[in-house]
């Protein structure tokens, strides 16, 4: 499915232009602009069209991938006739949240894997639905996360100043100062220093993720629900998937940029800018997610070319090029590697972004002309299924 493997492929590099900054920036920075990094009108430029057009978009749009995957996956497990395709699925969600455990210690602490596996154990429940409650479940759960996340906002916003409630927000979105010095102390360990903390604090930092889980869940029960409607088969016209594309963005757009004026108005208070980015602006993320999608496979479901089968390439290696990115960003940035920590303004790193997304556009086909499949999807289905699987071609 090619077209499929190239959205896969627009997917992962979406993502590459947002995680730079978890790299390039204090942590904060990925959702506050005021925190560092932004020096001049470019670099304000860029996070706005950023928080428009990329921010949580890709990341939906590859959750949404991962649930139309799980969706091919068990229907062929049970065309073929196989005895516990349930127990086949849970082996894969456990072998995938080891690597991103792996990945969130050594490379990227906002690893999505772990996150993944943990929503996608449930997944096969939902997929016992049709395609329209797929999407109704899938609107149920972000309206769960909306109102949740409304009501720790509310807290947060009429939190006393100075107490635990109205210094979380502040350390973790805002410029508060002691939260950004901790950030370039941490900017600049070695790599062993890294993974002692990074081990310490794993389960804390995985009790962060949990309430992201309703969230995810819903975007991949879109991704489903897209794969049963046919559109992320590829057998929609072209017509209707432009417009499904364009209604989206009618519907996405205008409140993504009223959030952002929310933002600015706000004076980039942590207290504002975290219930926007982890909440509020999230079910419009992942509608316009859809119509990127939509968009996508009306150009490149029934038309070949160049660029859609190098695209394809990288989303075959999907798995192995989001790690990749990581490794990169951290030759990069990392005080073991080349220590640009803090030393870009924010569109310089987002130019960085582009340099991991030109090697997986490269290196991705002359890879696949070679061998079946990526080093990484190929020790997560081997050691998933308890053997080793052929790699060469």
């Amino acid at each position: 499915m090619v077209a499929l493997d190239a959205l896969r492929g627009i997917a992962v590099a979406g993502i590459a232009l947002m995680n730079v900054y978890i790299f390039a920036l204090p942590p904060a920075a990925y959702f506050n602009p005021a925190v560092a990094g932004s020096d001049g009108p470019l670099d304000w430029m860029v996070w706005a069209v950023s928080f428009v057009f990329v921010e949580d978009k890709f990341r939906s749009l590859f959750a949404m991938l991962f649930g139309a995957g799980v969706a091919i996956l068990m229907e062929r497990a049970r065309a073929r006739g196989a005895a516990h395709p349930v127990r086949e699925h849970v082996a894969r969600m456990v072998v995938l949240f080891a690597i991103g455990a792996a990945h969130a210690i050594l490379l990227a602490n906002n690893d999505v894997l772990r996150l993944y596996a943990m929503a996608g154990l449930v997944l096969p429940v939902f997929l016992a639905l049709n395609g329209r409650w797929l999407f109704i479940a899938g609107a149920m759960l972000m309206a769960m996360h909306v109102v949740g996340g409304s009501l720790l906002a509310f807290l947060w916003l009429t939190a006393e100043p100075g107490s635990t409630l109205a210094l979380l927000p502040a350390q973790t979105f805002g410029a508060d100062p002691l939260a950004l010095d901790y950030a370039r102390v941490i900017g600049t360990e070695d790599f062993g220093a890294r993974v002692a903390r990074r081990t310490m604090g794993f389960f804390a930092a995985l009790q962060t993720q949990v309430p992201g889980i309703p969230s995810t869940l819903a975007m991949m029960l879109v991704g489903a629900g897209l794969w049963r409607a046919g559109l992320l088969r590829g057998v929609w016209e072209r017509s209707r998937c432009f417009a499904l594309a364009g209604r989206m963005a009618l519907v996405a757009l205008p409140p993504l940029a009223a959030m952002m004026v929310l933002d600015v108005q706000a004076g980039f208070a942590g207290a504002m800018v975290g219930p926007v980015a982890l909440f509020w602006s999230l079910p419009f993320d992942l509608l316009l997610a859809v119509g990127y999608a939509a968009l996508v496979m009306g150009l490149f479901a029934a038309r070949d070319g160049a660029l859609r089968r190098r695209l394809a390439a990288a989303g075959r290696l999907s798995l192995t090029n989001y790690l990749l990115s990581s490794l990169t960003f951290a030759l990069i940035f990392y005080g073991w590697g080349l220590g640009w920590f803090g030393m870009l303004t924010r569109w310089q790193a987002f130019a960085v972004a582009l340099v991991p997304i030109t090697l997986m556009l490269i290196w991705s086909p002359l890879w696949l002309a070679r061998l079946r499949q990526g080093p990484f999807e190929w020790l997560w289905r081997s050691v998933a299924r308890g053997r080793l699987g052929p790699i060469l071609r």
